[in-house]
């Protein structure tokens, strides 16, 4: 299943190498544009229903993903697993329930991510879970890109697991190499 799904990855035009700035402000080789996948409802439902499968033993009300990329995986892991779905949003620095969505305390929450390197946008939505009182059940991802080294204090279970490079601005290689930088968000 992994090669068939780096396969997909490929020829969806997600998965691309060159230089990237990732949205931690690091470079890397390789760049995850899941938008790519996101426009293809099939391929969508795909991805969501490969991460769902991963908690399909956990008891979940809610399926909660940031803004803006984990809006349509979140709504698809949900559909998967017969539950609500909800997205947190940028503010102030964190993550805000906004749009009237809300967690009640005790509500058991699944957040998901297309990818993830540093895993700074979970933990800003696992931070605003708390706070409201919900109980984080796991963390799940499309692609985990941090070679089993994000942690969240919570299960953390991805599709595809890839030891992804990245570098800091001062210390990167493709930097040095004269390699134009890619801003694939932008």
């Amino acid at each position: 299943m992994v090669d068939d799904f780096l396969a997909l990855l490929r020829g969806t035009g997600v998965y691309r190498e060159g230089h990237f700035l990732l949205t931690s402000g690091r470079h890397s080789p390789a760049f995850f544009l899941f938008s790519q996948l996101f426009q293809h409802p099939r391929e969508a439902e795909r991805a969501g229903a490969a991460l769902a499968a991963l908690f399909a033993g956990e008891a979940v009300d809610t399926v909660v993903g940031p803004a803006v990329g984990g809006i349509i995986l979140a709504h698809e892991v949900a559909r998967a697993l017969g539950v609500r779905s909800i997205f947190a949003e940028k503010v102030d620095g964190g993550m805000a329930f906004r749009r009237g969505f809300a967690l009640r305390p005790g509500e058991r929450v699944l957040i998901v991510e297309d990818a993830v390197t540093t895993g700074g946008s979970v933990l800003k939505v696992l931070a605003q879970v708390r706070a409201v009182g919900a109980v984080p059940v796991g963390v799940g991802a499309v692609v985990d890109r941090s070679g089993g080294r994000a942690e969240f204090g919570v299960p953390f279970r991805a599709v595809l697991a890839l030891d992804v490079p990245s570098y800091g601005p001062d210390d990167c290689p493709l930097c040095r190499a004269g390699i134009p930088l890619e801003r694939p968000k932008a």
